[in-house]
């Protein structure tokens, strides 16, 4: 497995590596695993996603298991999506969020994927398939999985409006963002969005800068606070847009944030620093920050969660033997260990019933179900989480996917979004 970082001059070419383990001195051995052996020579896929979506320990079991050579290459959310649509040769697998592919689609560099090739399609979760938890509808303001789900062939840009037989993105993970806080550094509750702009917090707050997710935080919170009320907080009019910068530029100049964060692990430092208290944040950050030792909790709020789902897709430009592995791969990934293994990070994943088949009963009791600890919960990497006795926040995943109010978004409006944006982090 190689993990590769963007540099000026672009990433490293790929390499392939030659299984020659010989049988009678012609033959080769593939191992026997449970899915289909694609090739005798390995395929190395170039796989490339935000780091936060990249594990080393996925890449290595996936070359144990089906003789997939993993090469991860590591981008930003944005860049994610200017390398599918500026450079759809350079990679064989993207795993890229559902909010992008209203800009992605367009460009003709995503194909649609078969859902006859993938075994466990029609298991994966409702909240995706068809926007409900337990046949219950949940909040579809924004670009909802459900309404980007499918298309009408493999060569479609435009989006189904009805199941069909071709997806845009096989699910990896979703999960339900709130607010992460330092509860041993807040006095009193932390019950709504709208203490992101508490002056209670004056510059211990910080927001993440990523303006199609980043100003939906900040929409979270005015309305919240009752400053107004959106159409939809994920598709906002020009009006709209201007009225939530111009209160995010007033609490930037009463000093109220402390940091807008773009990366990962800044975000961990800032909260295991106690530079913020309370912040924009995601899932395994939080779990990055408790396995330091260190008090951090994602906070459920009143006013529901904002939702995000990202998925496998495909280039149109992969060759035969790269695509059949990826099919291969995804098949896999979709079988139990992966999702098990990401849902040790407080991720939710496609196929529920696999990964529940790969968990201990007391993990999966802990992170879906919302009971308390009969042991202490580890970290994927073997760190201690939470001792026995511990609740995860916000409880069941029933409880959790089923207060989303909003989903991550690409707008209309996006060009001037941005503009307006960059003139609030500027201010």
């Amino acid at each position: 497995m190689t993990i590769l970082k963007e540099t000026r001059g672009g990433i490293t070419r790929r390499s392939i590596l030659k299984a020659s383990a010989a049988l009678g001195g012609a033959a080769l051995v593939t191992k026997v695993t449970g899915f289909p052996a694609i090739a005798q020579e390995k395929v190395t896929l170039r796989y490339l996603s935000t780091a936060v979506n990249q594990s080393p320990a996925i890449a290595a079991k996936a070359g144990e298991d089906i003789g997939i050579n993993i090469e991860y290459i590591a981008v930003t959310t944005d860049d994610v999506a200017k390398r599918v649509i500026t450079q759809p040769n350079s990679f064989d697998l993207v795993d890229t969020e559902y909010f992008a592919l209203p800009k992605l689609l367009p460009s003709g560099n995503i194909m649609g994927l078969d859902a006859s090739k993938i075994t466990l399609s029609d298991k994966i979760a409702s909240v995706l398939r068809n926007g409900t938890v337990n046949g219950k509808k949940v909040g579809l303001d924004g670009t909802a999985p459900a309404e980007v789900l499918y298309l009408p062939d493999e060569q479609a840009t435009e989006f189904a409006g009805e199941e069909t037989g071709f997806l845009t993105l096989i699910p990896t993970t979703y999960n339900a963002d709130t607010l992460g806080i330092r509860p041993d550094l807040i006095d009193g509750e932390v019950s709504s969005w709208a203490s992101l702009l508490d002056p209670k917090f004056k510059g211990k707050a910080a927001t993440l800068n990523i303006p199609s997710i980043g100003i939906m935080d900040a929409a979270m919170a005015i309305e919240a606070r009752g400053d107004m009320t959106y159409g939809d907080k994920g598709n906002m009019t020009r009006e709209e847009i201007d009225k939530t910068i111009a209160v995010l530029i007033e609490a930037k100049r009463n000093g109220q944030f402390r940091a807008f964060w773009t990366d990962f692990n800044e975000s961990v430092n800032l909260m295991a620093s106690g530079e913020v208290v309370i912040q924009s944040m995601w899932s395994p950050a939080v779990t990055a920050v408790r396995t330091q030792g260190i008090e951090c909790k994602y906070q459920p709020l009143k006013e529901g969660y904002r939702a995000w789902a990202s998925g496998f897709g495909l280039p149109v430009a992969i060759g035969e033997r790269e695509k059949d592995a990826a099919y291969e791969f995804i098949n896999w990934f979709l079988s139990g260990w992966a999702g098990a293994h990401l849902a040790k990070q407080g991720y939710y994943t496609a196929v529920l019933e696999t990964t529940k088949e790969a968990m201990e009963p007391y993990e999966w009791a802990y992170w879906f179900e919302g009971k308390a600890a009969e042991k202490d919960i580890m970290s994927p990497d073997g760190k201690l989480l939470e001792k026995a006795g511990a609740v995860r926040d916000g409880g069941s995943y029933d409880e959790r996917m089923g207060a989303v109010a909003c989903w991550n978004a690409v707008m209309d409006e996006n060009i001037y979004m941005i503009r307006k944006w960059n003139e609030f982090i500027a201010a």
